[in-house]
């Protein structure tokens, strides 16, 4: 990737981002909580005020992953992710892609005997339905009977699907990986495609959007505490990781394959945040 694009998504994606905590947070927040979601607040007792991240199996994961990314991997990561928004059949393949996997992952938490794993698994993060629904706004009510897996696509899935078979337990980080990738990140990567795409702001982007997490803090706080309380030998979590690191591997081959001009995609991200800053939108 050349040098200067690198640094100059990096400064956009900056910009771009929500407060210093990591999230934006309406002022009109509901309660953080759904009832369906309530459930976690019983992980948040007394004794762990402490920030959730900095302790446990959620430290052991945020720490072992930022340590195996090198720059290359992130350059590969965040060109990739440009190229996927440079034009809609791009943003259609990354959808697609997409899809397969998390069919394979929803089918998998819902099929899986690991109490551990069904933990995790929160009906308010679920994609699948949201991914139907843009792939109904890209490809027409018919697309089911169209698409086919791309070769790391199908990679992607064959292994979730190979895990919940052999080794279960190893599906967590693939819901820590996905998951709190896409809730940390999809504010702003809806916004982007928006921008690049020129998309109808109700059309196109549902897979970025959490409609049923009222409060997007709270709600990874208490995910992050409930990871920790999982009763885990410390190979298990050695090896979650592990596995957490191959999810971010094989999620690079699916942006690898996407074709189109980053450069492009970038540039016109930042232009159209220019003129919304400058009242021009």
């Amino acid at each position: 990737m050349n040098i200067s694009l690198y640094a100059f998504i990096t400064i956009l994606s900056i910009s771009l981002l929500p407060n210093a905590s990591g999230f934006t947070t309406p002022a009109n927040a509901r309660p953080a909580f759904s009832t369906s979601t309530s459930k976690l607040m019983s992980f948040a007792t007394s004794t762990e005020l402490e920030n959730p991240r900095k302790v446990g199996l959620a430290f052991q994961l945020d720490d072992g992953t930022r340590k195996s990314h090198s720059i290359a991997q992130n350059s590969s990561f965040v060109t990739g992710f440009f190229k996927g928004l440079s034009n809609r059949e791009a943003y259609s393949k990354l959808l697609t892609s997409l899809y397969f996997v998390y069919v394979a992952m929803e089918e998998s938490f819902v099929n899986t005997d690991e109490d551990m794993v069904k933990m995790m698994d929160v009906k308010e993060l679920r994609r699948v339905d949201a991914l139907r629904e843009d792939m109904d706004y890209f490809y027409g009510t018919a697309w089911e009977n169209e698409i086919q897996p791309s070769k790391a696509a199908k990679k992607y899935a064959d292994r979730v699907i190979e895990i919940a078979k052999d080794k279960p337990r190893l599906l967590i980080a693939h819901q820590y990986t996905r998951y709190l990738g896409d809730l940390f990140g999809g504010q702003m990567m809806g916004s982007m495609a928006i921008k690049s795409l020129d998309l109808n702001e109700e059309k196109g982007t549902a897979f970025y959007t959490f409609n049923d997490i009222d409060n997007t803090t709270d709600f990874i706080t208490m995910w992050y505490r409930k990871l920790n309380s999982l009763e885990l030998t410390e190979q298990e979590k050695e090896e979650i990781v592990d596995e957490a690191n191959y999810v971010f591997a094989l999620n690079i081959e699916i942006l690898e394959e996407l074709e189109g001009s980053a450069m492009k995609a970038a540039w016109t991200v930042a232009w159209e945040t220019f003129r919304e800053k400058m009242g021009l939108a």
